[in-house]
C-alpha cells in the first residue's frame, strides 16, 4: 500500500511518535513523509522519501504564546512558503499516487487526501478536544477557551474515513469513527526501567521564561533543565540548578530516575512520564488550551499537580503529594505500543476496502 502520511512541524512531540509509527509502516507499505520545521530534520536522518514543507509555527513571550507576533511570523512564512507547498503537491501528485493518508494534525496531507478522494487517517491526541465529552466540572473557568480550541481543532481535519486519538485519559467518546489508544512512545521509554530518585526533571525549551528559573532557584533541590540552554556542549551548574545540552540518552536516564517532573502541558512528555510512573508538575503554556486540557486530566488522575505559574510554593505542595501521585500512577499500564499499532493496522485494511469513496458520501463530523 501506498502512504503519504503528514506530520505537524510545530513542536517535536509529533515527530517523535510519529517516528514510532512510520517505522512499523515502512516495513510493510510505501511511504512518503510530509513534515514541516525542526521535525523534518529528524525524521528525515531515519526514513526515505521525507518531504520539507511549510507549516505553522508559534512565537512565545515568557510562557505564553505571543499573538501577535504568531500572526506575522506566519503571514511572513505564509508568503514565502505557500508556493513550495504547491510545488511539492503537484509533485507528489506525479510520482507518488498514495492509496492512503495517515495525518498527525497536519493540513497539507488531510487536505490532499481530501482534493483526491482518499481515506484520511488521524492519528494524534489532539482530536480528543473535540471527539469527547469533558465533564462540565472540569472545565469551569475555562468554557471559553476550551470552546475555542474545540473549533479549531474540528475544523483542522474534519470528515476522517477514522480518528485515533492517543492518550492517557479516557473520556466518554461522542462522535463516530474515534477509537480511543493507548499513548505512542519511543522504544527508548518503552526499554527503560524506572528507578526512584530525588533530583527535579525540568524541561523548558523557552528562553524568555526567566521566572522559571529564579523559582527553580529557590525550591532548594537539584533541577536538571533541559532545552533552556540550547548554546551547551557540557553541563553548567549554578547552584541547584543543573543546566544540560540536550542528549537523548541522558534525558531518559534523568527522566527514568527522577523524583517528579517540571514541563508545560505537552502530550509527549506528560505521556512518558506517566508511563515510567514519574509524578508530574505541568506548567502549561499560557494560550494553548490543548495543554491546559492534559494538565486538568493529570491533575484529576492524581498522576500530577496542574499549576497556572510556579510562584509561591506551588513546588513545594507539589513534592509534597509525590508519594499520593506515586501511588495513584502505580494503577496505570499499557502494553507498549501494540494497541495503537494493530488498531493502526485494521484501519488501513479498512480504507483500502473503501478507496475511492466520495468525500461528499462520508459524514462530516
Amino acid at each position: 500500500m501506498k502512504i503519504l502520511y503528514g506530520v505537524v512541524g510545530e513542536g517535536m512531540g509529533h515527530a517523535t511518535r510519529s517516528r514510532v509509527v512510520l517505522e512499523h509502516l515502512t516495513r510493510q507499505h510505501d511511504v512518503h513523509i510530509v513534515v514541516s520545521g525542526r521535525a523534518r530534520d529528524y525524521l528525515a536522518r531515519r526514513f526515505e522519501n521525507v518531504h520539507n514543507i511549510w507549516g505553522f509555527t508559534i512565537s512565545y513571550e515568557g510562557n505564553s504564546v505571543s499573538k501577535w507576533q504568531t500572526v506575522l511570523q506566519n503571514l511572513k512564512g505564509a508568503f514565502t512558503g505557500w508556493p513550495q507547498n504547491v510545488k511539492t503537491y503537484f509533485d507528489l501528485v506525479d510520482r507518488f499516487e498514495p492509496d492512503v493518508v495517515i495525518s498527525d494534525f497536519e493540513s497539507f496531507s488531510y487536505l490532499y487526501g481530501k482534493n483526491h478522494r482518499l481515506p484520511v487517517i488521524s492519528v494524534d491526541n489532539m482530536q480528543i478536544i473535540n471527539r469527547c465529552a469533558h465533564e462540565p466540572e472540569l472545565l469551569a473557568g475555562f468554557e471559553e477557551s476550551f470552546e475555542l480550541t474545540r473549533g479549531i481543532v474540528k475544523a483542522k481535519a474534519p470528515g476522517c474515513f477514522h480518528y485515533l486519538v492517543t492518550t492517557f485519559f479516557h473520556p466518554r467518546v461522542r462522535k463516530a469513527r474515534t477509537t480511543l489508544v493507548p499513548s505512542i512512545l519511543r522504544p527508548e521509554i518503552l526499554s527503560a526501567t524506572s528507578e526512584p530518585g530525588e533530583h527535579l526533571l525540568v524541561y523548558q525549551t523557552m528562553t524568555s521564561n526567566t521566572q522559571l528559573i529564579e523559582d527553580l532557584r529557590r525550591c532548594g533541590r537539584e533541577c536538571r533543565i533541559y532545552g533552556y540552554r540550547r548554546d551547551l556542549t557540557a553541563d553548567l551548574r549554578d547552584g541547584n540548578l543543573l543546566f544540560r545540552p540536550f542528549s537523548e540518552g541522558g534525558f531518559i536516564d534523568d527522566l527514568r530516575t527522577c523524583r517528579g517532573v517540571v514541563g508545560g502541558g505537552g502530550y509527549t512528555l506528560m505521556s512518558e512520564a506517566v508511563y515510567l510512573r514519574k509524578p508530574m508538575l505541568s506548567v502549561p503554556i499560557g494560550g494553548q488550551f490543548e495543554q491546559v486540557l492534559n494538565a486538568l486530566y493529570l491533575e484529576k488522575l492524581n498522576y500530577g499537580l496542574y499549576a497556572k505559574s510556579l510562584e509561591g510554593d506551588v513546588i513545594a505542595r507539589f513534592l509534597e503529594r509525590v508519594p499520593d501521585c506515586q501511588a495513584a500512577l502505580q494503577g496505570y499500564s499499557q502494553d507498549g505500543n501494540r494497541v495503537m499499532l494493530a488498531a493502526l493496522d485494521a484501519q488501513l485494511a479498512a480504507a483500502a476496502q473503501r478507496k475511492g469513496l466520495a468525500w461528499d458520501d462520508v459524514t462530516v463530523s
